[in-house]
C-alpha cells in the first residue's frame, strides 16, 4: 500500500521537516507493507531547496500591505506556482492508496497561503476519490470566507481520519464546522523523534554550570504569524535576549543561542550575540551562536546537547520534551500554550510580555532542577504512537469505516 503525506517537511523551519520525518517513520512501522512518499505544499524537494534568502523582505513587504491587498498579491502568486503543481500532484494521488494531510499548523488563514495550497490537494484526493487522513494539524481561529470555501472542499473528499493537536484547535475546528465530524485530538507526531547517537554530551550540571540554549526567532516572524498583539510576546526585541544573557553569564552559565534553522532567525542570533559583545566583555566559549542547522538531526543534535532551554518555537520545545531535555516556552502564539497545557508543563509557559531576567532565570534553574517526568512522559510518547497506529488503520482498513460526514 502507498501512502501519499502532504505537509511542509522541506521548511527552512526544520521543526516541520522533523514532524514530517516522525510521520514516515511511524506509518511505515506498522503492520502490513507501507510505502510512504511525502509532497512538501510548496513545491520544495530537498531541505534547503527554498528561497530563505529572499522571504524575510517579502514578508516584510505583505506585513506592511492592508489584509485585502495581501491576499491578492499572494494569490496571484500563488496560483501560478500550483497550476504547474497540480498535475504532478494529481499523478501522485493517481498511483496512491490513501493521502494524509498532516501534521503542522496547516489549517491556518496566512493570507490564503495554506488555504489554496490544501485546498489544490482537497480537489486532486477527490477526484480521484481517495481515502483522506487529516492528521495532528493546527488549526487558526480566524480565517476569511475565501479560506473557509477552500477547506471546506474537504466536503467533498472521502474523509476517513480527523484529527488536532491540542484543544485550542479542537475548539477552532468545531467554530468552523460546527456541524461536524467532530476532530478528536492527538499527539504531535514530532514527540517520535529519535535522540541522535552523534550529539554532544552537555556540560555536567553537577559542576554548577548549566548549559542554557535560547531558541531565538526573529520579531518578524512572530508579529506576522503569531496569535498574540505584538506588544504582548515576549523576547520579542534583542533588549530581553541581552539582559537575560548578562545575568546568565554573571551567574557562572554557558549561553548558546541557535534557532530553528530559519535564515532570518539565525541573523537574529547574530545580532543579539553582537549587541551582548557591544555591553560587556564574553569570556571563551560562554556566549555562542550555534551553526545554523541544515538537516532535522541538526536540530535535533544541537536541543540534545542543552541542559534546558527557552523557546518561542513549537517543535523546539516538542523535541525538548521528547528528548526529556528541560524547557520553557514563550507564548506568541496558543499552539505553543496548547503543547504545555496537553503535557502538564503550565508552570513552564511564559505569558506575559514583560518577564524580569531575574524571573527567568530562576524559572531556567527550577526547570533543569525538576526535569522531565518520566512516567507521564512515557504515557505521552505511547499516546503519540497509537495516534499515528489509529491513523493508519482508518487508512489501510478503509472499507470498514464509513467516510465521516462533513
Amino acid at each position: 500500500m502507498k501512502i501519499l503525506v502532504f505537509n511542509v517537511k522541506y521548511s527552512e523551519n526544520l521543526g516541520d521537516g522533523l514532524l514530517a520525518e516522525c510521520v514516515e517513520l511511524a506509518l511505515t512501522n506498522g503492520r502490513g507493507e507501507i510505502e510512504v512518499e511525502t509532497i512538501d505544499l510548496a513545491g520544495r524537494q530537498a531541505f534547503g531547496a527554498g528561497h530563505g534568502g529572499r522571504r524575510r523582505l517579502v514578508l516584510g513587504l505583505l506585513h506592511r500591505l492592508p489584509a485585502g491587498i495581501r491576499r491578492r498579491l499572494v494569490r496571484a502568486g500563488l496560483e501560478r506556482r500550483l497550476n504547474k503543481l497540480r498535475g504532478q500532484w494529481e499523478d501522485k494521488v493517481a498511483s496512491a492508496d490513501a493521502v494524509v494531510i498532516g501534521g503542522g499548523n496547516l489549517f491556518q488563514d496566512d493570507d490564503l497561503n495554506f488555504p489554496l495550497k490544501i485546498g489544490t490537494v482537497l480537489d486532486c484526493v477527490s477526484r480521484h476519490d481517495r481515502p483522506l487522513a487529516i492528521y495532528a494539524v493546527g488549526v487558526s481561529n480566524h480565517w476569511s470566507e475565501p479560506a473557509y470555501h477552500l477547506f471546506a472542499r474537504l466536503k467533498q473528499t472521502r474523509l476517513v481520519h480527523l484529527s488536532v493537536r491540542d484543544g485550542f484547535a479542537q475548539d477552532a475546528w468545531f467554530e468552523h464546522f460546527p456541524e461536524g465530524p467532530s476532530a478528536k485530538i492527538v499527539r504531535d507526531p514530532g514527540l517520535l523523534l529519535r535522540a541522535s547517537p552523534t550529539a554532544r554530551d552537555p556540560v555536567s550540571p553537577s559542576k554548577g554550570r548549566l548549559t542554557v540554549g535560547l531558541c531565538v526567532t526573529d520579531p518578524l516572524i512572530l508579529q506576522r504569524h503569531g496569535s498574540a498583539n505584538a506588544s504582548g510576546i515576549p523576547f520579542s526585541s534583542i533588549a530581553p535576549y541581552r539582559d537575560l544573557i548578562a545575568l546568565l553569564l554573571d551567574d557562572g552559565q554557558r549561553v548558546v543561542l541557535f534557532c530553528n534553522g530559519a535564515r532570518e532567525d539565525q541573523a537574529f542570533a547574530e545580532r543579539i550575540r553582537s549587541s551582548v559583545a557591544k555591553h560587556r566583555a564574553i569570556g571563551a566559549g560562554t556566549l555562542t551562536v550555534s551553526r545554523r542547522p541544515r538537516l532535522p538531526v541538526d536540530l535535533i543534535e544541537t536541543i540534545q546537547s542543552m541542559d534546558v532551554i527557552l523557546a518561542h518555537r513549537l517543535h523546539a520545545c516538542i523535541a525538548a520534551y521528547a528528548l526529556r531535555i528541560p524547557h520553557i516556552g514563550l507564548g506568541w502564539d496558543r499552539k505553543v500554550e496548547g503543547f504545555f497545557n496537553s503535557v502538564g508543563r503550565e508552570a513552564y509557559f511564559i505569558k506575559e510580555a514583560s518577564p524580569t531576567p531575574e524571573h527567568i532565570a530562576l524559572l531556567l534553574k527550577a526547570a533543569q532542577k525538576e526535569e522531565i517526568e518520566v512516567l507521564r512522559h512515557h504515557l505521552t510518547i505511547a499516546e503519540a504512537r497509537a495516534g499515528v497506529s489509529n491513523m493508519r488503520r482508518h487508512l489501510t482498513e478503509s472499507d470498514r469505516y464509513p467516510a465521516l460526514q462533513v
